[in-house]
């Protein structure tokens, strides 16, 4: 994978939840992740075509879900609920939309699917392609949340 596709992702997320959330975000080192356990407590995943075929996964810990939804409605959130659940699903399709934009200024064109949503504690998301998987971390304060991306070059 070549590192101008991580760029994209990174300045995506730390968009997004600054636009939507007012919330400024750390990044941390990208990896290469080597197994399919999904580091979050909730992810939403959406799929790629065109350039290529692949996948986004935007996993947060319970604690930095809660912590980006209440900053985003202005209201307490206190558990895993299907409010938390649509706005991760929204948040994953936000994150997706402004990379995919920067990445076609390189010349990597993207559609993107329908974001789902996986809750639970140790789930596992399992990409059908061989390309591997970058992980790019961030902290939310104390708090967890992950965007990884895989797509093979079409």
């Amino acid at each position: 994978m070549k590192a101008e596709y991580i760029n994209p992702f990174l300045k995506a997320t730390i968009n997004v939840l600054k636009t939507m959330a007012s919330l400024d975000i750390k990044p941390g080192k990208p990896f290469v992740k080597k197994d399919s356990k999904a580091i979050g407590d909730i992810s939403g995943t959406i799929g790629l075509t065109g350039f290529g075929s692949g996948v986004v996964v935007v996993s947060f810990s319970e604690a930095a879900a809660l912590k980006v939804v209440t900053s985003m409605l202005g209201e307490q959130q206190t558990e895993l609920n299907d409010e938390i659940r649509d706005a991760v699903g929204e948040i994953t399709n936000m994150i997706t939309g402004d990379a995919r934009r920067i990445l076609a200024d390189i010349g990597a064109n993207f559609e993107a699917g329908i974001p789902s949503v996986i809750v639970g504690k140790g789930h596992e998301i399992t990409s059908m392609g061989d390309a591997p998987c970058v992980s790019v971390p961030f902290k939310i304060g104390d708090d967890d949340l992950v965007v990884e991306f895989s797509f093979e070059e079409g």
